[in-house]
């Protein structure tokens, strides 16, 4: 049996199964973790919820991801107590290539057992190679218990669930100086109207640019514009009409996708209201994305949009928190009714059906395994990692900015969306929309931008 590191982390009431007072044992008698001369810390696990799961003992289930160190620890530390309890092995794999690779894998039928898909357009990709098998009974009904329809439908191809939600981040967000507001008696804005308004008498007071922004990712440039567009369509329209949008039932130039980019315009081709801190409109363009929130810090820009995992980009030494260097506000809708997210996340694909890969894919979709991972991840590498299982424990995150994502992603009144981009066919969604958005961004007119756009869906 493999050792198993201690956890510091709190497990939900609902989990404690996985990790309780109560320790198994190995055939001969040794607790596991233990070793001869006390050297290792032990954890105790209560192995009567894994029984379901069978003897795997000999057993080995491959995991292939794109997820690198020191990210992918917590998942293998998450897997401890199942390979623990059953006696199988889970092999993690990582590879900064994974998008790529995993495409070239299925097609040639060399496929891992399990594959970790951050997009459903990937996901569908996977399935049009006829190598991806459904999801267990079981895993639909965690997913269902869970997650939910919204959830449930991203991992969905023509009608057959296939993959079930892990980790998740919300890009619905805007960072922001908690020091700069109390200075300046700023308050966090409401409504898409009170954000204008802060907007406005941020510029009025002229101690800095309200805004800074940045979308130059290489290859990539342009995408976190039209995370900014999505953000609007969801607001503009709602979500049924956002759904109709990614899915082409509507132009993309018709009315509400116009009113949404027209209404990011407002913001950012406003010469009023950004560059803080790096220059003008056209700076914008070729500013990194993992640069442009930066000038919050030295309180040149007050507001910055961009997506949870925007924290890792802050200097070293700065405090996250909402009484802190920076923290960040939920991007708000049109009034206080309506709760849009938009967001993204991660989908656990099997191309395996042996009983050892089903007994991990139902774990996998536990609110059990939504904790054990939160509790490591906080240990491990201080966060970042948050789930929209509506099991999760958030006692289980130390990171402010996980719990405010959590706490965004787990409120009824939420309607999470995914990344519309990411479900787009490439030619539009990492093709026209990227270039044409920054084209935008650099003085290509709106009709014309959401024009050639729609040209190129296929």
């Amino acid at each position: 049996m493999r050792q198993m590191r201690k956890r510091a982390g709190v497990l939900a009431v609902g989990a404690v199964a996985a990790l309780a007072l109560t320790a198994c044992t190995t055939g001969d008698g040794d607790t596991p973790g233990g070793t001869a001369d006390g050297g290792a810390e032990e954890v105790e696990v209560d192995c009567t919820d894994f029984e379901q799961y069978g003897d795997l003992n000999g057993k080995t289930i491959t995991i292939y991801a794109g997820i690198v160190a020191p990210e992918d620890t917590p998942y293998m530390t998450s897997f401890e107590p199942f390979e623990e309890c059953t006696g199988a092995t889970v092999d993690y794999q990582a590879d900064k290539q994974f998008e790529q690779q995993i495409l070239v894998r299925a097609q040639a039928g060399n496929t891992p057992d399990i594959a970790i898909v951050p997009q459903p357009g990937l996901l569908a990709q996977l399935v049009a190679t006829g190598t991806v098998v459904p999801a267990p009974e079981g895993v639909a009904a965690n997913v269902d218990e869970f997650f939910g329809e919204a959830w449930k439908d991203l991992g969905t191809v023509d009608g057959t669930f296939y993959a079930a939600p892990s980790g998740a981040s919300v890009k619905s967000l805007v960072w922001y100086s908690p020091t700069q507001f109390e200075e300046n008696g700023y308050e966090v804005p409401e409504t898409l109207d009170d954000l204008m308004a802060l907007t406005e008498q941020i510029a009025a007071d002229g101690n800095n640019k309200p805004w800074c922004a940045g979308i130059a990712s290489g290859e990539a440039t342009g995408w976190p514009l039209t995370d900014w567009v999505e953000d609007f369509v969801l607001r503009v329209g709602g979500p049924d009409v956002y759904d109709q949008w990614v899915a082409h039932e509507i132009p993309f130039n018709s009315e509400v996708p116009t009113q949404a980019l027209d209404a990011v315009g407002e913001y950012l081709k406003n010469p009023d209201f950004v560059n803080g801190g790096i220059g003008d409109v056209s700076t914008i363009a070729t500013t990194a994305f993992q640069d442009a929130g930066l000038p919050i810090v030295d309180g040149q820009c007050s507001l910055h949009r961009m997506a949870s995992f925007y924290a890792a980009n802050f200097p070293e030494g700065t405090e996250v928190a909402e009484d802190g260097d920076v923290f960040a506000f939920y991007l708000p809708s049109e009034d206080t009714s309506t709760k849009p997210v938009l967001g993204a996340g991660e989908f656990v694909v099997s191309f395996a059906d042996r009983p050892e890969v089903q007994a991990l894919l139902e774990f996998w979709s536990t609110d059990t395994w939504a904790n054990l991972k939160a509790a490591a991840s906080s240990e491990e590498t201080g966060g970042g990692w948050i789930t929209a299982n509506s099991g999760l424990d958030t006692a289980n995150l130390v990171n402010p900015i996980d719990l405010l994502s959590a706490e965004i992603l787990l409120d009824p009144a939420s309607e999470f969306r995914f990344d519309g981009s990411d479900q787009m066919p490439a030619a539009v969604g990492t093709g026209a929309f990227w270039r044409e958005s920054t084209a935008w961004i650099t003085g290509q007119s709106t009709a014309d931008t959401l024009t050639k756009i729609e040209a190129a869906w296929p």
